[in-house]
This record gives structure tokens, sequence and C-alpha cells, in this order.
């Protein structure tokens, strides 16, 4: 994973430039270097172990008793394949919505994985629905390929979606959402794609060492997934600029 200091938003380490223009030289920001698992840095969470985080969507119950709490997503799981790009999570032509709207970010997450090809027979949002019941997504090789768009995790945060667990992510897709605290990219060791289906009950939990297990209850399998490093907090509290004003970085708008 790239390691500049604007890996994740140009935007924000201008700003912090900016802010420190009178200094001689800029100290990085550790949270914006995002270093593996095995950095010598130890950041910890925004928030307590036991707090219970309200994901970036509305809380609501489901028939899939899902809860969303900080160590645990619980549902259903949503099985796609390789080369997933972002044109088949959200396609070009529902670009012009903006996140920040709320009408428009419920119109994203009824689009979520549109583009997918035909031989895909579910669909993770049923048509004339906004949300979806999956809330886990697991993928293949490549998850997020493609060109940069911030809506894409944006659509399936905003579906009600809270995790994606695959094989490996596109580099900008990862990078997207980190910085906008939409959705975990959880990475697994092996292809759990080939071993889980649509429709299997899921769990997903956080370790305090920062390992995640994700359990299938329908094949009573477990598999252990890869840890976050040091995205995890940012992801944790809402995104890049979110970790920025609670860790003091910047101003608190």
């Amino acid at each position: 994973m790239a390691t500049s200091q604007q890996f994740l938003n140009p935007t924000l380490f201008k700003s912090l430039a900016s802010s420190n223009k009178n200094s001689c030289t800029l100290c990085p920001s550790p949270f914006l270097q995002l270093k593996s698992a095995s950095t010598i840095f130890n950041y910890k969470p925004l928030t307590s172990s036991s707090a219970t985080i309200i994901t970036r969507v509305a809380a609501s119950s489901s028939d899939s008793g899902e809860s969303i709490t900080r160590e645990t997503f619980h549902g259903l799981c949503f099985v796609l394949k390789d080369n997933i790009d972002t044109d088949q999570i959200i396609p070009a032509e529902y670009g012009t919505l903006i996140p920040s709207i709320p009408e428009d970010r419920e119109k994203l997450g009824s689009f979520a994985l549109n583009g997918l090809p035909k031989f895909y027979n579910e669909r993770f949002v049923v048509p004339g629905e906004m949300k979806s019941k999956y809330s886990v997504i697991i993928g293949g090789d490549n998850f997020g390929c493609g060109s940069s768009r911030e809506h894409a995790p944006v659509c399936l945060g905003a579906a009600g979606a809270k995790a994606v667990v695959a094989e490996s992510y596109a580099r900008i897709f990862f990078r997207n959402c980190v910085a906008t605290g939409e959705i975990f990219p959880l990475e697994s060791e092996v292809r759990i794609c080939d071993e889980c289906k649509t429709g299997d009950v899921v769990t997903i939990e956080h370790k305090e060492d920062g390992s995640s297990l994700l359990i299938n209850h329908t094949t009573r399998k477990e598999y252990k997934l890869k840890p976050l490093g040091d995205a995890g907090p940012v992801i944790d509290a809402g995104g890049i600029f979110a970790y920025a004003r609670k860790a003091g970085m910047i101003p608190s708008a």
C-alpha cells in the first residue's frame, strides 16, 4: 500500500501544509501514511472498544437480524467473483447524484451493484427498494477495479452494506473506502467467494488485535481475515476528515 502523505486525500494534505506554512518542515501525519499492521506505530481508535458505532447509513432492524456494533457485523451475504469494477458497482450515469444531499444518497444506495452482468441472478437491491437486505459483500480478486469513483463505496454504504470481504482490492477503491469511511474493505486469506453463496448467514467479528474473523453460519466454516492496520481507526471515525477533526489535525467544522 502506498505510504505517501497524499495517499488518501491531496486536499487534506494541502490544508495541513497551508496551516503549517510558517514551519520549516511539515511533519507527516501518521494516519495519512496508513502503514501495514506491522508498523511501529500503534494508533488507537478514537472510540473505546466497547462503544456502539452507528454506521454512515441510518440504523434499522431487518428480517436478517443484522446488528451494527463496532465489533460485529451480522446478516446475509451477497457473493461476487473476480474483477468487479466501479461501473458494475455504480454505473457512470448515476455519477451526477451528490452523496451529501440525503435524497441523492438514498438514490445512490438503490442503484448499488446495478451494473452487474446478467449472469448474477440475484439483485443486490430489489427494484423499487432503497436498501439491500445484504449487509456483507463477498468478492474475489481485484475488487473495485476500473475508474476512480468515490460513489462506489458510498453507494454500498448507502444501501446498508457494512463490509466487503474480498481476496484483493484495486488500490484506489480501497483508498476511497478509507477516505469516505463508508464501508470496511476486509481482505481474506483464501477465496471465500468460492465457498459461500448469496443468502448465507455470516458474522464478521473484529478482534482486539486488529484481525477479523468471518463465520459462515450456513456452512459452519470460519475464515481468518487480514488486519486493516492504521486504516481501521480512520473508517471507525467516519472517514479521513472526521478522523482528522477528532484527532485535532484540522479545525472542527
